[in-house]
């Protein structure tokens, strides 16, 4: 036990050293020669009292002379609802601008335009800007008397006195930009400069990059300016805006039916310490680090030790039955059945089919797909190999390595259909629901989803094209994958079971107290595994925040899989005990129950962190992405309980030889 303890501690250790950004050698970085134009992008509008993201440009901001022009997604942006689009913002690599006019509203504002203003700053909405692939922050005091700061993603729109005799919207129009910038040195690396020219360097050969810099923070503060709309039409765009600046004092730009707001900003740059491959550490720093790696590690520990004892326990146990009948000869052993345990006594019972034994395969194949896609994509992310500079990155590669997965689905269903009927008649059959059936839940609960995003006219609702395009991707790559490991698993010999199964099902004994108390309260054992874990990615689901600590989940997944397995056997030994041979499906719900567990917490999540959202619509998606977290979760905790008990239930029957 120790051995193992001290294992879990090392590979904790080196694999937290991961929640920093890590970038694969031989990747780019992007300097810029001084002078050079850099233009900053917007992303979707995001609240955290709303699901619903907006794009930029669906409030009247300031456009592209060019025209507005969306970036090249991928799939993982496209599904989480990015949209990222060009900007009219421009700075000059190292040149300090202040009061440049951005531009001038063309057009008085209207009474939907502004109640639009209102209903974003109400909701809390966030400008996402982007420059050199860094999104913007801005730092804010804790509380009014603490000197402490928070980073924060994104800028607000604009604000609102919560005074009854102004109950007038201000917009920041102003921006004041901070950015980072570290002088290039040599490294042996490539590096693209300006332009898009790939310049490989090594010592010595540097001469050509002198006066070049790398974007490694990017800020701003927000503030209101009452700017004369007519004054600033004779200033070009970029062009200097005379003073007022920023004053907290005011006066402030209101948001009113008539007004002309201008837009500017100010540009300052930063010579910072900070180097490239360390410039997403800021982003991925979270609060409570002190609660974050004692809490997950006691409880860890604990859990991983009363799992361990409770387990070591019962094998005991085992063992010194297994000892004591075989000591007995015949005749003693019919005498004493019932000084035995009653797990002795189903025999004849222990392998017969359970109820909707298709079913049991079906969900058990989806179980171990969704379980090996967790597992891989974990790994890889807490080994630096899907850093947050790729967008979309981490969904894409669970999108693809669910699909590619699916050749383990079909195989695991399949050879455990054999083992219940004796031979793979009907292979088929499974396979195809196999393919189907997680997926198609899913696909479903997307599709009433998307179409309420649709009619909000909302960035996240996803467009017809991917809808297209998951389709092809579900029956052009899943389906077949899973039929071909369905095909393979059909060649597998089924796995004989020791004892022969009666023709009469023998009566289970009236319980005192009903079995599914003991299947939904074993749940939460392992729900006590990931609780802390399960804050830190609702947080970064539902309140913007960035999680990276990978290094911290890959261990939280392993102890989870640890635990599902041993709760699992305990309680299916305890049934056969009370001589319940209906273990099947109690199997497969003791450790699949933590989804239970886990959809209560979001509610809690929802109530007290959340504060119910801002409105049904977005109650409505928050849930219905919580059934679907909860169920793929309950599919792949149940499995790894399923399986473990049905070996266990093997591997016991088979110790004892029996007439």
């Amino acid at each position: 036990m120790r051995l193992v303890m001290g294992m879990v501690v090392l590979v904790l250790l080196q694999l937290s050293s991961s929640a920093k950004a890590f970038y694969l050698p031989g990747s780019y970085l992007h300097a810029y020669k001084e002078g050079h134009e850099l233009w900053a992008k917007v992303n979707s509008m995001t609240s955290i009292d709303t699901e619903l993201p907006y794009s930029y440009y669906s409030l009247p901001f300031c456009k592209p002379k060019d025209g507005i022009k969306k970036v090249a997604e991928n799939l993982g942006e496209l599904l989480i609802g990015d949209q990222i689009e060009n900007s009219p913002y421009r700075f000059r690599m190292n040149q300090e601008e202040s009061g440049v006019k951005l531009c001038v509203q063309e057009q008085p504002l209207t009474e939907n335009e502004v109640k639009l203003f209102e209903q974003r700053i109400d909701d809390y909405y966030q400008l996402n800007l982007i420059l050199d692939n860094l999104p913007v922050t801005r730092h804010t005091k804790q509380n009014d008397s603490s000197d402490v700061l928070m980073r924060w993603t994104g800028l607000p729109i604009g604000f609102r006195f919560n005074d009854e005799n102004d109950d007038v919207h201000y917009i920041y129009n102003h921006l004041q930009f901070k950015v980072l910038i570290h002088p290039y040195d040599s490294m042996d690396t490539s590096v693209v400069v300006g332009d898009g020219l790939m310049v490989k360097t090594s010592s010595g050969d540097d001469k050509n990059l002198d006066d070049t810099f790398m974007v490694v923070g990017f800020e701003a503060i927000p503030c209101s300016i009452l700017r004369d709309p007519i004054a600033a039409d004779s200033v070009k765009q970029y062009g200097k805006l005379p003073e007022p600046r920023c004053n907290p004092e005011g006066p402030f730009q209101p948001i009113k039916v008539g007004e002309r707001i201008v837009y500017s900003y100010d540009v300052k740059y930063e010579l910072s310490s900070i180097r490239w491959p360390s410039r997403w550490d800021a982003y991925l720093q979270m609060e409570g680090a002190r609660v974050h790696w004692f809490s997950i590690f006691n409880s860890l520990v604990v859990i991983f030790f009363l799992a361990g004892i409770v387990f070591v326990i019962f094998l005991r146990t085992i063992r010194r039955d297994l000892n004591k009948y075989e000591e007995l000869d015949k005749e003693a052993q019919a005498q004493m059945t019932d000084e035995l345990s009653g797990w002795k006594l189903v025999v004849g019972d222990v392998f017969r089919a359970p109820r909707f034994p298709e079913l049991l395969c079906i969900i058990v194949g989806d179980g171990v797909q969704i379980m090996g896609m967790a597992i891989v994509t974990i790994l890889f992310a807490a080994l630096g190999f899907m850093s947050p500079a790729s967008r979309g990155m981490l969904l894409t590669g669970m999108v693809l390595l669910y699909l590619i997965l699916g050749i383990f689905a079909g195989y695991v269903a399949v050879k455990m259909w054999s083992n219940l009927r004796g031979d793979t008649t009907g292979w088929k059959s499974i396979s195809w629901r196999v393919a189907c059936f997680f997926p198609g839940i899913a696909f479903s609960i997307l599709t009433v989803l998307n179409f309420i995003l649709w009619a909000n006219d909302s960035t996240g609702a996803i467009p017809i094209s991917l809808f297209f395009i998951l389709l092809l991707l579900w029956f052009g790559i899943s389906v077949p994958l899973t039929l071909l490991g369905g095909f393979l698993g059909s060649f597998t010999e089924p796995t004989p079971f020791p004892v022969r199964t009666n023709q009469i099902p023998r009566e289970i004994p009236i319980q005192k107290y009903p079995s599914w108390l003991l299947v939904l309260g074993a749940g939460s054992l392992p729900f006590g595994t990931l609780f802390i874990e399960l804050f830190f990615i609702m947080s970064s689901i539902w309140m913007g925040r960035v999680y990276y600590v990978f290094g911290f989940l890959f261990v939280v997944l392993l102890l989870l899989l640890i635990v599902c397995a041993e709760v699992s056997v305990v309680v299916t030994y305890m049934h056969l005990c009370v001589e319940d041979h209906r273990w099947w499906w109690k199997s497969f719900f003791t450790s699949g129950s933590v989804g239970f567990y886990v959809f209560l917490y979001s509610i809690n999540y929802l109530v007290f962190d959340l504060h119910g959202l801002n409105g049904p619509v977005s109650t409505i998606l928050y849930i219905g992405y919580s059934i679907l977290m909860v169920i793929a979760i309950m599919f792949a905790t149940g499995t790894i309980g399923f399986l473990s008990s049905f070996y266990f239930v093997h591997y016991l029957f088979s110790s004892v030889k029996f007439d």
